[in-house]
């Protein structure tokens, strides 16, 4: 499972792929990959 994030308002979920809508604030959302923060992966 991925983690995505919503950047109109920041939901977070667990899917494979991104939904076309966003179940939090019902919008057609760009969702970015969450899976890993920067200082988290040594980055």
């Amino acid at each position: 499972m991925n983690r995505w994030r919503c950047l109109e308002c920041g939901y977070a979920l667990e899917a494979e792929l991104p939904p076309e809508e966003c179940p939090a604030c019902r919008k057609k959302c760009q969702f970015v990959d969450n899976n890993c923060y920067i200082p988290d992966c040594g980055q």
